[in-house]
């Protein structure tokens, strides 16, 4: 087996840490033997003043899949029906199941929300309904008309929940406001991590902003799905570093740009991105280009048998990407060459 070199299937964002965020970490970590802040109550109301909203309206949590679990746990259940996209984030499926409700997969359009069909798809069972946005993971971006217009599509005992882990590097003005929306809806349900535009993955913090009602729930698992101290205090200093965490956002962005029209350049099929990664879907070779890159030590991923999905790394891991994706459409190109009857 070969090493991996370049790891480009966890959606990780390669940029250095943001300033002030090792420094936060190391510090708090000569006080771990002391109890601080159990529920993040500070970091939920620096939270709320940053996003304008009461403090009420924020649940802090062990990064957006915790909160995830327990937004649906707390309102979905027994004999109750989640409505969510597939193929998008894997985990919805078994996080619906470990609420003990029934995941109702929708198959996208193409590769986008087939919001129409997600609407039919709604039963008297329905609880919730997921909306990844930017959707993980085929890019796609959800702007402001299309949310409202699913709202007012949808029975009005249900709640919506817009998983927004990729928004940073989504086009500005391009996504949704999802937070105008939950100001206006009670039924709207927004949840953010720092794992991926704030470089804090392995530390796992998030946060959730919804109506007191919706939030009030989720608050009796808090001390079960707790923010840890280092994740508290990293949080604290990435939300101080916004301008630079923006800057490394933007080269991100500027990277999944630039192997996109390389591959495109090749004539490939590659939709535009509102993540930090890029869906080549490819049909019966996306295993066969999984394994191409795995044996030069380069890590893809491929999801739901519909395509593969090429995270954003340095630059130098993006060449990479390049120069063997380059390679499999050669390869491709003189297998069928050799398979040509000879007349």
């Amino acid at each position: 087996m070969v090493a991996v070199i370049h790891q480009l299937a966890l959606n990780e964002n390669h940029s250095p840490l943001l300033p002030g965020v090792a420094e936060a970490v190391r510090e708090v970590g000569e006080r771990a033997n002391l109890t601080l802040d159990p529920l993040a109550t500070g970091l939920t109301q620096e939270l709320a003043g940053r996003l304008g909203v009461p403090a009420d309206r924020v649940v802090a949590g062990a990064g957006s899949g915790a909160l995830l679990q327990q937004f649906l746990s707390a309102h979905a259940g027994p004999g109750t029906e989640v409505v969510h996209a597939w193929p998008s984030f894997e985990m919805y499926p078994l996080l619906v199941r470990n609420a003990h409700a029934e995941p109702v997969a929708v198959p996208l359009r193409g590769t986008a929300h087939d919001l129409a069909a997600m609407a039919d798809a709604v039963t008297p069972r329905t609880r919730v309904v997921l909306l990844c946005n930017p959707n993980n993971p085929t890019g796609e971006v959800l702007d402001h008309g299309q949310l409202a217009e699913f709202l007012a599509a949808l029975p009005s005992d249900v709640l919506v929940l817009i998983d927004e882990a990729y928004r940073e590097f989504a086009e500005p003005g391009a996504l949704a406001d999802a937070l105008a929306l939950a100001e206006d809806d009670e039924r709207v349900a927004v949840v953010r991590t720092f794992s991926k535009s704030h470089g804090l993955l392995g530390l796992r913090v998030g946060y959730l902003v919804a109506a007191a009602s919706v939030t009030a729930p989720l608050r009796s698992t808090s001390p079960f799905f707790r923010v840890s101290t280092p994740a508290q205090a990293a949080a604290h200093a990435a939300l101080a570093a916004e301008e630079r965490m923006r800057e490394q956002c933007a080269d991100v962005v500027r990277e999944r740009d630039r192997v996109r029209t390389g591959l495109l350049d090749h004539g490939w099929d590659v939709p535009p991105s509102g993540g930090n990664f890029l869906w080549v879907p490819l049909g019966d070779r996306n295993q066969a280009f999984v394994s191409h890159l795995a044996a030069h030590g380069v890590a893809v991923r491929e999801i739901a048998g519909s395509g593969v999905r090429v995270g954003t790394g340095t630059p130098e891991a993006n060449d990479a990407v390049l120069t063997l994706a380059q390679e499999f459409a050669a390869k491709k190109t003189s297998d069928t060459a050799a398979k040509e009857p000879v007349i």
